[in-house]
């Protein structure tokens, strides 16, 4: 699948996200490895907390089937720049996707830009740092 392809998937999944709070619809489409195609939109919920982004409904949905390898991710909004993933989401992000994977940021009106993972979230905390004691 190319990038474009993979931005228009993540444009597509937005019509059917629950935003009746916000009125702001994300998508996000997911490559693992394999080939398989995980879409995400945000869903919200009234307790805003527990509201989940589009980035992270499609990498929950592809871990939960198995998949732990990732290629590419491209999200999509209806904003004036590409729509950059949320602190929750790059944290989550940096947990799964390799440092140098690409990330394809869009808005609805063809306006993208790429960024490697370790771009959107550069010295990230990860698992390994939950096992150096830092001796």
């Amino acid at each position: 699948m190319d990038r474009e392809q993979l931005m228009k998937e993540a444009v597509n999944i937005r019509a059917k996200a629950y935003v009746p709070y916000s009125e702001f619809p994300v998508g996000a489409a997911l490559l693992s490895r394999s080939g398989k195609l995980y879409t995400g939109c945000n869903i919200e919920n009234s307790a805003y907390s527990v509201t989940c982004c589009a980035e992270r409904v499609a990498i929950f949905k592809a871990i939960s089937e198995g998949e732990t390898e990732f290629t590419e991710m491209a999200v999509a909004a209806d904003t004036k720049r590409p729509v950059p993933p949320c602190g929750a989401c790059r944290q989550v992000m940096s947990e799964f996707f390799p440092k140098d994977m690409k990330i394809h940021l869009a808005n609805i009106h063809g306006v993208s830009r790429t960024f490697a993972m370790e771009e959107l979230l550069p010295f990230s905390f990860q698992p390994d740092d939950l096992n150096d004691s830092g001796s």
